[in-house]
């Protein structure tokens, strides 16, 4: 007689874990997967100029700006040549992480808010080292809260599982708790009860602040917050991130889920808005509803990638349906090409 085999269950998924289990899967598919394909010689997420002479080449026309001729250098060889850097060793990265109702959501592996945990798991963890540090702000609905930079892997996973544990929107519905300042702002904590809950223009007014050294900003959101209607019109949060990215490398981490994109036909479903409660009911057996729903959620991704482009900053798109480390080894991939690429090819492209 055969004996059956016993059923192999499914490894379980991020979401299924404990918060220090959780932390500790994403540090391994950060140092064994992303560590591994992506970091050597220094280069991390968003490849870039730095600071520290690194000797001198011959100029290419159309390639190298004239501020970096090395005028010494030219007058003795009688030929045009440019200063070469390399990267800063020392680097400050800035988090501004989007805990608002709207990242709650999720229909796959993950939801919004896990999938933004990731990726600030992938930054932290790549930029991560001798010297760097990494200071975050954190959109909650009951404040801004503040995470100083520090460096240090002891500071990056506190805030993780602050991240991790934090009290969702219906949770802090119904204990809410009292606005505080918190004495050891290592810790942390609260600001001032705002008047309304803080906006992503909030939040980079804040960054921009804090920010006083040139460094790396991430921003980690759906970027949905104060979208106009109008697809020609700029949303409030734009101008900041034009700001910061005049000074600094920003990267802008787009999270979404597939239902945003896309109405399934599912019959009748009452719709809630996280940000507002206000609901409705919406009968998604009706092709042409479908068919203007997705038309208007393209349009409206399109007017979220317009703006990030016409602010200066790189766009890393996320979604929870897909595997997010392979997304961002296919992104890093593609800057370091780049930036690897001569500027008239680049102009060419553009």
């Amino acid at each position: 007689m055969r004996r059956r085999a016993a059923p192999t269950l499914p490894d379980p998924g991020l979401a299924d874990l404990a918060p220090d289990q959780r932390l500790r899967r994403l540090e391994l598919t950060v140092t064994r997967r992303l560590d591994g394909l992506l970091h050597g010689q220094y280069r991390g997420l968003l490849p870039g100029p730095g600071s520290e002479a690194a000797g001198s080449r011959e100029y290419r026309p159309g390639e190298d700006e004239v501020r970096r001729m090395d005028w010494a250098v030219t007058a003795r060889t009688t030929v045009p040549h440019v200063r070469e850097v390399d990267a800063d060793r020392e680097l400050t990265t800035w988090l501004l992480v989007d805990a608002s109702p709207s990242m709650e959501y999720g229909t796959a592996t993950l939801d919004k808010r896990e999938l933004a945990v990731a990726a600030v798991a992938a930054v932290g963890f790549l930029t991560a080292g001798v010297g760097n540090r990494l200071g975050a702000q954190v959109l909650a609905p009951d404040g801004v809260r503040r995470f100083p930079a520090r460096g240090g892997r002891t500071h990056l996973l506190g805030l993780l599982r602050a991240l991790l544990t934090a009290p969702r929107h219906d949770d802090s519905r119904a204990a809410r708790p009292a606005p505080r300042r918190d004495p050891e702002p290592s810790a942390g904590g609260y600001e001032h009860e705002p008047a309304a809950p803080p906006t992503l223009l909030d939040g980079l007014a804040g960054v921009q602040r804090m920010a006083t050294r040139r460094g790396l900003v991430v921003v980690v959101s759906d970027f949905l917050d104060g979208l106009p209607d109008d697809p020609d019109a700029a949303p409030p949060w734009e101008p900041v991130l034009r700001r910061l990215a005049v000074r600094h490398q920003v990267l802008a981490v787009e999270v979404t889920d597939p239902r945003e994109l896309e109405l399934p036909d599912v019959g009748l479903v009452t719709l809630v808005d996280p940000e507002t409660g206000r609901r409705r009911e919406v009968w998604t057996g009706d092709r042409a509803l479908r068919e203007r729903y997705a038309a208007a959620a393209a349009a409206q991704r399109d007017q979220v990638r317009q703006a990030l482009r016409r602010s200066g900053a790189t766009h890393l798109a996320l979604r929870t349906d897909r595997d997010w480390s392979a997304d961002i080894v296919r992104h890093v991939h593609a800057q370091r090409r780049l930036a690897a690429a001569p500027a008239a090819t680049r102009g060419g492209a553009a």
